[in-house]
């Protein structure tokens, strides 16, 4: 238990077997529980996973906000006062998890996102940098809110993620969360933090243009649909300059 805080590390993988070992070495102490979800892997996932001591979840249709969604209903009978979000291929540096989880723990923020540095060539590529870009200039213009990144590894209260009511179930779980935050005034904040190339294998997202083309159809789907169901459920809220 770190300060009194219980926190929870969700890492969503699919065919992440041989990048896991790495991982497992890098989450810190302040981390209590550690939930795998094996979203239809074919490899030796769900096996290393437990070997390194880890609650395997099982999620096999494939959706990283399935899997997502998955682990969050598995901690749900027993919930942590703090939910951690990463990535399984390594690429995201879990030793640094704690700056997220400080300003939670000292209740400054209610949402803390790792802003990606890549410190490695390759560690974003040309779509990656595309998306992050059009996506967060779109944020700004509806919500007058400057995000800088959409990366996956973030920390959030449990209290806070209830508020959120989060049902994406596939490349929109990162943006719908940033969005809802926005609209449920959670205070959020982002954090920079050094950012890898992935250690095995290749994205099934950005590692492809048509998985690239996908996820930013589906991003772009996301921010229309916040729009509409902003007007619906806050049609008298005025902007003023701040977020809401």
């Amino acid at each position: 238990m770190y300060r009194s805080k219980r926190v929870a590390l969700v890492i969503p993988a699919r065919n992440e077997a041989r990048a896991l070992p790495g991982v497992f070495r890098t989450v810190p102490f302040e981390v209590d529980r550690i939930l795998i979800v094996d979203n239809g892997s074919s490899d030796d996932t769900a096996r290393v996973a437990e070997e390194h001591g880890a609650e395997v979840v099982s999620e096999p249709i494939a959706g990283y906000g399935r899997a997502c969604l998955a682990g969050l209903a598995a901690l749900a009978a027993e919930p942590p006062d703090i939910v951690a979000f990463g990535d399984a291929d390594g690429s995201d540096d879990l030793s640094r998890l704690f700056e997220l989880l400080d300003p939670l723990v000292d209740e400054e923020v209610e949402l803390a996102l790792a802003m990606r540095i890549p410190i490695e060539a390759g560690a974003l590529n040309f779509q990656q940098r595309f998306g992050n870009w059009l996506t967060t200039r779109l944020i700004r213009l509806f919500w007058n809110h400057d995000y800088r990144d959409l990366g996956p590894m973030r920390a959030i209260t449990w209290e806070g993620l209830e508020k959120l009511e989060m049902s994406d179930q596939s490349f929109g779980w990162t943006v719908e969360m940033q969005v809802r935050a926005l609209q449920m005034g959670l205070r959020a904040k982002e954090f920079p933090v050094s950012y890898l190339r992935r250690k095995a294998g290749r994205s099934k997202v950005s590692g492809t243009l048509a998985g690239s083309f996908r996820a930013g159809v589906k991003i772009l789907w996301v921010i229309g649909r916040e729009v509409l169901r902003e007007k619906r459920l806050f049609p008298k809220v005025i902007r003023t300059g701040q977020t809401i």
